[in-house]
């Protein structure tokens, strides 16, 4: 386990935000570099080795690493929760994140936790997105916003971008497309989410 601390600047009054991510971590630099109404408390990762936590750490964010290799799920997350908390962590924005959270998880956060995904949803949960848009003749693709409810990719949708599927896209060209479309949405509706009616109503 590996836990780094670093300043939290003029936070006061900001909704605390903890952010998971399992890579390179693009959709949490976007959600840092374009903070409005929230604060980074802490950058967590299933991967001590993730290279989105050195870019963290680099900017004097608090981190948290820990593998689930050899102690199991159950006491992973249970860790990931003590170190949220201890961070005094109010909502959670998954950013890349690739572990399935347990129902017993998001039941603990139920109603802070969103995700970004790169789909218009209720089409494509899951993964291989692009290409199963692709392969449906879809005229656009793009990426949603959504509360992390026990369904996978199945809460409330808070916002969505839409990208057009041009002919001869592969999955690839189509993804590095809805990518951008994500660092501009995900921040934009995680501040929504803190400043507006419904956050309050989920810490009851």
């Amino acid at each position: 386990m590996e836990r780094e601390g670093g300043l939290d600047g003029d936070a006061r009054g900001m909704t605390r935000v903890g952010i998971l991510l399992s890579g390179r971590g693009s959709n949490m630099m976007a959600l840092v570099e374009q903070a409005r109404g929230y604060h980074v408390a802490l950058v967590a990762s299933d991967k001590p080795e993730a290279p989105g936590l050195t870019w963290a750490r680099d900017r004097g964010l608090e981190t948290f690493a820990l593998s689930p290799r050899g102690i199991g799920k159950a006491a992973y997350e249970d860790a990931l929760d003590t170190a949220l908390r201890a961070a005094g962590v109010e909502v959670i924005a998954l950013a890349g994140y690739m572990r399935l959270l347990s129902d017993d998880f998001v039941a603990r956060w139920r109603g802070r936790i969103i995700n970004i995904h790169p789909s218009l949803l209720p089409k494509y949960k899951g993964l291989d997105t692009h290409q199963r848009a692709i392969d449906a003749g879809d005229a656009e693709a793009g990426c949603s916003v959504h509360v992390v409810t026990e369904e996978l990719d199945g809460g409330a949708v808070l916002g969505q971008a839409r990208v057009p599927i041009l002919p001869g896209d592969t999955a690839a060209d189509l993804a590095a497309r809805v990518l951008t479309a994500e660092h501009a949405l995900y921040p934009r509706i995680l501040t929504e989410f803190v400043t507006n009616e419904r956050f309050p109503d989920t810490l009851a």
